[in-house]
């Protein structure tokens, strides 16, 4: 007969045993579950969704080969090009730190929190674009803006990091505190997506890609159109977009030194930020009449929105027909001001799209597959010529 403790001793034995089989039953049903949800979110197909101007929502990405990196790129003027070289193709190089690797369990079910810079029309269609892939994929998305306040944003990201979701997408609203916040997210093993507004090229160490416009080339393509029109020679001035962001120094300095090649003989006569109010453009570009008057032959533009309607009504107001106007792109705004003449170009910038890719980054690293570290949009540069192509406009 078997004393009480050995009684006890066998029970206990028997039970370890009963849960450790538990225990490998829930480990092998969990692998089975996990590679049945990455089947399953593999096998998605998202090539037929639409956005909302009827062209595709995933626009064929357009590759970039960055040149040689110069020794010392800040040490160039800042008409050279590659002065900015650690603007225009940061996050090509970066040595990533810290990256966790994917689960490789699929997409679908996925939590991810995308925190964007602020409250802007094309900002509510990026989150549409989202919207719509996280739909696709069963994913839970949360959108949060700050409305373009830095302690705001940093107070979200904290609170997104305690909330632990599977991945968080962060629209940088300056470049250089990028990297504090990158670092941050990435310190706590939450994966990150940088979107949209390029930081400083340190913070891609921390991220697993950046997805977005490639504004510096979009601008120098814009800038190429701009300078024929222009018969490349004339004066021209910059609206610039807000200060610290990427689009700052793109959408100035892109064409900037663009032109220094392309078109030498166009004379730079000013450039100023006054944010995105159309009664303060107008009065910046009404100074410029008054300061320069037929000196000045073109105005290039950070905003199709408000800051074209502010530079259309100034000229409008001066007489001034004769000014050639490009922007980016590619608002309702804008697209109706270049079928109506006032604007002569604008780039094709698909704020959808640009949600899109980045959340289906976020799918294709749930899923497994290789990232490039930067996904660009593809480039095209809309005139009179093909502006109903891309008619409805998104925002």
């Amino acid at each position: 007969m078997m004393t009480p403790i050995a009684r006890a001793v066998a029970v206990l034995a028997l039970s370890l045993a009963f849960a450790g089989c538990g225990r490998v039953r829930e480990e092998q049903a969990s692998r089975f579950d996990a590679a049945a949800n990455l089947a399953r979110s593999v096998a998605i197909d998202i090539s037929s969704l639409k956005s909302s101007d009827g062209q595709p929502l995933l626009l064929e990405l357009q590759p970039k080969i960055p040149p040689p990196r110069p020794p010392q790129p800040e040490s160039l003027p800042e008409t050279n090009a590659l002065h900015w070289y650690d603007m225009e193709y940061a996050g090509w190089d970066a040595e990533k730190i810290n990256i966790p690797a994917s689960p490789r369990d699929g997409a679908i079910g996925k939590r991810v929190i995308a925190i964007i810079n602020g409250d802007h029309p094309y900002l509510t269609a990026y989150s549409a674009g989202m919207r719509k892939v996280a739909e696709a994929y069963s994913m839970q998305l949360r959108v949060l803006s700050p409305n373009w306040k830095m302690d705001v944003q940093n107070q979200m990201l904290e609170e997104a990091v305690n909330d632990r979701p599977d991945m968080v997408i962060l629209i940088p609203l300056d470049a250089k505190v990028a990297v504090q916040q990158v670092r941050k997210v990435n310190t706590a093993g939450v994966p990150i997506i940088l979107s949209n507004m390029h930081p400083d090229h340190q913070a891609l160490k921390y991220a697993i890609c950046w997805t977005g416009p490639d504004d510096w080339g979009q601008f120098r393509m814009l800038a190429r159109a701009w300078a024929d029109k222009l018969g490349k020679r004339g004066a021209v001035a910059y609206v610039r977009h807000a200060p610290g962001g990427s689009p700052f120094f793109a959408r100035t300095f892109a064409p900037v030194s663009e032109l220094a090649s392309y078109a030498p003989d166009i004379k730079v006569l000013d450039m100023q930020a006054p944010g995105f109010e159309a009664a303060r453009t107008q009065q910046v570009v009404a100074d410029w009449l008054t300061r320069f008057g037929r000196e000045l032959t073109g105005i290039c533009a950070a905003d199709d929105s408000a800051q074209a309607i502010g530079i259309a009504e100034a000229c409008r107001k001066a007489g001034r027909s004769d000014i050639v106007v490009v922007a980016a792109g590619n608002s309702k705004i804008g697209m109706d001001a270049v079928k109506a003449g006032d604007i002569y170009a604008i780039t094709y910038q698909s704020a959808e799209a640009d949600g899109a890719v980045a959340l289906k980054a976020a799918a294709d690293w749930f899923n497994g597959l290789e990232l490039q570290p930067v996904r660009y949009l593809p480039k095209h540069i809309i005139t009179q010529a093909d502006v109903d192509r891309f008619m409805p406009a998104q925002w």
